[in-house]
Formats: C-alpha cells, sequence, structure tokens
C-alpha cells in the first residue's frame, strides 16, 4: 500500500490540476493548495501562509519597500485598534468601508465605552497623529509608509485575491499645495508601474479612475490594472489623491509662510497580497507556477541524477555554493524521490531554472538546464565554466521574456468598442473594451447589470476613439475601459 500511495503521488501533478482553460476558479485554487502556498484558517474568509507563499511576499515586499524610501518615505507602524468614532468624521469614508468593518466591543465581559474598528485602513488613525505633528510648512512634506495587516470582512473570499485579513503596504503624505499632492499621487502610482514590470513580469494599465469606483473619502484615485489569463482584470494597486477631505474633518493645518493657517493635501496609496494572486494569474500555465526571478524563493533547483553514483552528490553541492557565493537563490533537491517527481515539483513550483547533473554531465563538465519560461525549448546544457555568470544573465532574460509574454497577451485581448453591440461582444468574450463613455454612473450600472462587467480606469492618454458614448449614445466625454473583474 505504501508503495501504491508512493506512486500516486508521483503521477499526480499536471492531472491533478483543473484545465486552466475549463474552469480557471479551480485551477488558481488546485495551484495554489498543491504548491503550498497557502492554506485556508480556521475562521472563515482567511487564509494562513505558508512558507513558499510568504518567501514570495518577502521577496516582493523588500523589492518594492527599496522603491518607496529611494522616493524619500520612511517607515513606520500605527495600532490595528481604531476608535469608531475616527470612523464616522469622514462620512463618505465610513460609508464606503461600513459593510466590512469588524468591530470589538467587550473586553472580557465588559463592554467598551467606545467601540474600536480592527483597522480596515489607516487613513483616520494617521490622520489624527498628522493633526498633533503637523504645525508649520517646516513640516511637510510628510512622507510616511506603513507595512502592516488590515482586516475587511468580505462575503466572497478567495486566497491572495480578496480574504478578510491581509498584509499590504499603505504610504500615506500631507504636502503644502494641491499640486504637489497630485505630483505625488501620479509619481506613487508610476513606481508601482515600474515595480510590476521589472520586478514581477506584469504589464498594468494605469489611469484614473471613475468617480462611481474611487476610493470612500478620496478626491480622485488612479489605479494600475492588470489581466489575468481568463480575460478578467484585477486591480493590483491603487494611489489617491485625497484633496482636503481628511485634513478637514481632522483639523490637519499649518502655519503657511504667509503667516495664515491652511489645511493639507494628502494622499495615499498601496498595494496587498493580491499581487500574490495576480502573479500565478498571469504567468501560471497548465503545469503550475511561473515565478519571475526576482520573487521566486528558489531561482535555480539542481537535481542529482543517480545520486548514488560516487561523485554526484559532491558535485552538486559545490555547484550550488557556487551560484549561491554569485546571490543566486538556489536549493539541491536531496529527497529520496524519483527524478521524474522532482522534475515535475519543480516545475509545478515555478522554479525559473532547473538543472539537473549526473555522472554525465560532471564527466563532460556541463549541466543539464531547462527554463521554465520555455519548456518547450527541453533540455540543453551550459558548461560547468562561468555557470554562474551565465545563470545570472539567464535569469534576467527569463523575467524580460516573461513580461514580453504576459504585454503581448495583454495588448491582443484589448478591443475597440464603438457601439453597445461592439462592447458588449467584447466584454462576453472575456477581453477588455476600451471605449468612449459620456461620464454619466448610469452607464456604468447598465454595463454592470447587463454584462457584470465594470469600469477600470481612464487611460492618461485621453485621445477621442470615437465622438459618442458607446452606452447612451451621448457625447462620448472619457475614454475608459471595461472588464469583468475580480
Amino acid at each position: 500500500m505504501k508503495e501504491q500511495n508512493k506512486e500516486q503521488k508521483q503521477t499526480g501533478f499536471v492531472q491533478d490540476i483543473a484545465n486552466l482553460n475549463e474552469d480557471f476558479a479551480q485551477w488558481y485554487t488546485d495551484v495554489i493548495t498543491k504548491t503550498k502556498l497557502v492554506d485556508y484558517g480556521p475562521v472563515k474568509g482567511t487564509m494562513v501562509m505558508r512558507p513558499y507563499g510568504y518567501g514570495i511576499w518577502e521577496l516582493l515586499r523588500d523589492e518594492l519597500d527599496k522603491r518607496i524610501k529611494e522616493t524619500g518615505h520612511e517607515n513606520t507602524y500605527f495600532p490595528m485598534f481604531i476608535p469608531k468614532s475616527f470612523l464616522m468624521k469622514e462620512a463618505e469614508h465610513v460609508e464606503g468601508f461600513a459593510p466590512e468593518v469588524a468591530l470589538v466591543t467587550h473586553v472580557g465581559n465588559e463592554e467598551l465605552g467606545e467601540h474600536l474598528v480592527v483597522r480596515p485602513t489607516s487613513e483616520t488613525i494617521i490622520c489624527d497623529m498628522f493633526s498633533k505633528w503637523i504645525n508649520s510648512y517646516r513640516d511637510l512634506p510628510m512622507l510616511i509608509n506603513q507595512w502592516a495587516n488590515v482586516v475587511r470582512m468580505e462575503k466572497t473570499t478567495r486566497p491572495f485575491l480578496r480574504t478578510s485579513e491581509f498584509l499590504w503596504q499603505e504610504g500615506h503624505t500631507v504636502h503644502a499645495t494641491d499640486e504637489e499632492a497630485e505630483i505625488e499621487t501620479i509619481k506613487m502610482l508610476n513606481v508601482y508601474v515600474e515595480f510590476c514590470k521589472n520586478i514581477l513580469a506584469m504589464p498594468v494599465l494605469s489611469g484614473k479612475k471613475s468617480e462611481k469606483e474611487k476610493f470612500a473619502g478620496a478626491r480622485d484615485t488612479y489605479s494600475i490594472e492588470a489581466m489575468m489569463k481568463d480575460g478578467k482584470s484585477l486591480q493590483a494597486g491603487t494611489s489617491h489623491n485625497l484633496g482636503q477631505n481628511f485634513a478637514k474633518a481632522f483639523n490637519i493645518k499649518f502655519l503657511d509662510k504667509d503667516g495664515t493657517h491652511k489645511f493639507g493635501y494628502q494622499t495615499s496609496w498601496g498595494v496587498t497580497t493580491r499581487l500574490i494572486g495576480a502573479l500565478i494569474m498571469v504567468h501560471g500555465d497548465q503545469r503550475g507556477l511561473a515565478l519571475p526571478p526576482p520573487v521566486a524563493p528558489i531561482q535555480v533547483q539542481i537535481i542529482p541524477i543517480a545520486d548514488h553514483k560516487k561523485g554526484v552528490k559532491e558535485a552538486c553541492e559545490k555547484l550550488c555554493k557556487k551560484l549561491a557565493k554569485a546571490g543566486i537563490r538556489v536549493k539541491i533537491d536531496l529527497t529520496d524521490e524519483r527524478p521524474g517527481f522532482k522534475l515535475n515539483e519543480c516545475e509545478m513550483k515555478g522554479v525559473p531554472i532547473r538543472l539537473e547533473l549526473g555522472p554525465r554531465d560532471i564527466e563532460g563538465g556541463v549541466a543539464t538546464f531547462v527554463r521554465r519560461d520555455k519548456l518547450e525549448e527541453g533540455k540543453q546544457q551550459l558548461s560547468l565554466d562561468k555557470i554562474d555568470k551565465t545563470i545570472k544573465i539567464m535569469l534576467d532574460d527569463i523575467t524580460k521574456n516573461m513580461y514580453d509574454k504576459a504585454l503581448k497577451n495583454l495588448h491582443d485581448n484589448i478591443e475597440t468598442a464603438k457601439t453597445y453591440g461592439e462592447l458588449e461582444k467584447v466584454i462576453n468574450g472575456n477581453k477588455f473594451a476600451l471605449t468612449m463613455w459620456c461620464g454619466e454612473r448610469a452607464c456604468e450600472e447598465k454595463v454592470k447589470k447587463d454584462f457584470a462587467a465594470s469600469s477600470r480606469n481612464m487611460p492618461f492618454d485621453q485621445t477621442s476613439i470615437a465622438d459618442n458614448c458607446s452606452i447612451c449614445g451621448k457625447k462620448g466625454n472619457h475614454k475608459i475601459y471595461f472588464a469583468k473583474a475580480y
């Protein structure tokens, strides 16, 4: 029985993953669980990030944190418990978050004098501190960032994409002028765009959200939207110009150079662990994960072939040390599983490069390799001489190739729609529709009702593609993307 179970385990990779083209949702679930990225928490809607999944988050976090600090922001940390009265100060904000807010009402058997909100976002508590810390124009701009967890009690959840608790980064700034705040808002949006391209190998569409889709309490919201392999959009990050809405609600004033007191202008911006979900659905395939090298916990996996033979393990360990010394994240698979199992597991976990080293390879002074992004090319060989430098170059090429593939998929699945019939055809064909919109919320509601789709964002290039709104026929005032979304 033991041998039978082992054989089932060895042959159960690809056939245990749902067909990507037939049941994308189940494919996603299969991939994240079978690669041990996450497990389901005991509380509905929560997830447990396992070491491999959290390893991706750590790499992602560190790369983005470096970029945030390079723009002059400093990291801080605020409490996760917020007085309920804080949330009530900004009417639009509280209305936007009310359905998702978790409350602490008791400590032990005693009811609290004021109920506490478990942080759904930190604008209110940070604004309370800003009102104490900011007194003069000399205190501006104030540029802070926080890496934290937040709680939003969502009704429908899916690991990474939408969970009751998730990890994120949230930046908060205060400026002396509206112009400075707008510059900050766009600057941080562009940091996200660059990060997605060069670290996640993921192309995104950046632009301004509609009034209906903006962040509760913001004056303007900008977003980056990524296309998943099933044609749906995923909002991958947002940057908000808060104007003076929160400053007036929390009395964030400063004494300006002209001797008068003025309200500050604020921004906030953030990305979350849903970026891992985006990675999976942008790059994954029927064999499982495909991870861009910058966020792959294991960039190179060494698989010994005939490791019972003299010198094989020693050669693998020597190669491992050489690659690690070059700054490459490398691991040797020394388990007692069969080589076929090891090869399949390596592919399923999305390791960018697989190296096989056996007696013949060692004798020939080479290692056999397979690139995860080019499985169709099969096995090839690398000289062990200067293999560390060769692989570093190859890792960069893999990132670029993965980005180019994703960019082509994005461009191939965006179509222009000038009429409502064309809009229906594009959206129901699981593509992004680029169309003209009058600006009325009623038209957005109609698209949502008829096609279960929503406006994503309005690109910065607003060159008109038609005269009229494709939904109602009135004057088309905005170029905008519509798509089904997560």
